[in-house]
């Protein structure tokens, strides 16, 4: 899953995307609210982390632009913004959901993996395919009951994909998902990344199908 942190304070954005690579998230991070915009008009994320009081744009005026552009991340506003209509703002301009600072970090981990269920369109935090469960709270892959071990691309390739089960994905989708501002994923690296989950996956009885032309497949 890729992730924006939008937060001008150095140390604070640094803990924040810190916490979140532990998730095994593709995570970028950017100080400035015009930056934001024009990213967040060009590039697609799974969820915004928002503060409120930034340089340039302040974190509402994103939000509302971005929303207006038809962005469809789930956004997190993360502030120290404690006031009722600041919070009432926020999610009426289409946040979907408010945390004020400070924070504890296991609240804020809670919440962004409840975030990213709904953007998945899940209400458990578990996903079961044919032997294989993807434990969205531990963070863990199980194959009969005992953890798998998958490096970290794989695992975030695997969520993406566990996660649209039945649904053709294509390479696009996969590159924005695994990348962030730093990395520059290849088709061929892709390809890759495919061939090694499907060898993990076939004592799950579980299949990675390719969809000539259009993408991958994933199912039972």
């Amino acid at each position: 899953m890729r992730i924006l942190v939008v937060e001008d304070n150095a140390a604070l954005a640094d803990g924040i995307s810190s916490a979140l690579k532990r998730m095994e998230m593709a995570v970028d991070v950017v100080g400035d609210g015009c930056e934001a915009d024009h990213i967040l008009r060009t590039q697609i994320f799974d969820l915004v982390v928002m503060d409120l009081n930034l340089p340039g744009y302040d974190g509402l005026e994103v939000l509302k632009r971005y929303r207006q552009n038809n962005g469809q991340a789930q956004v997190l506003i993360l502030t120290a913004r404690d006031e009722l209509q600041d919070r009432v703002k926020g999610l009426d301009l289409g946040a979907d959901d408010y945390l004020t600072k400070p924070f504890e970090l296991g609240e804020f981990e809670a919440r962004i993996r409840a975030l990213l269920r709904r953007h998945s369109g899940l209400k458990s935090p578990e996903i079961r395919v044919g032997e294989l469960v993807f434990d969205s709270i531990s963070r863990r892959v199980l194959l009969r009951g005992e953890p798998l071990d998958i490096p970290r691309r794989e695992f975030c390739l695997l969520e993406l994909m566990i996660s649209r089960v039945g649904q053709v994905i294509s390479k696009e989708q996969i590159a924005d998902g695994l990348a962030n501002f730093d990395d520059d994923i290849s088709p061929n690296a892709i390809e890759l990344y495919i061939s090694r989950l499907r060898k993990r996956l076939v004592a799950a009885g579980v299949t990675i199908k390719t969809v000539r032309g259009l993408g991958y497949l994933m199912e039972k």
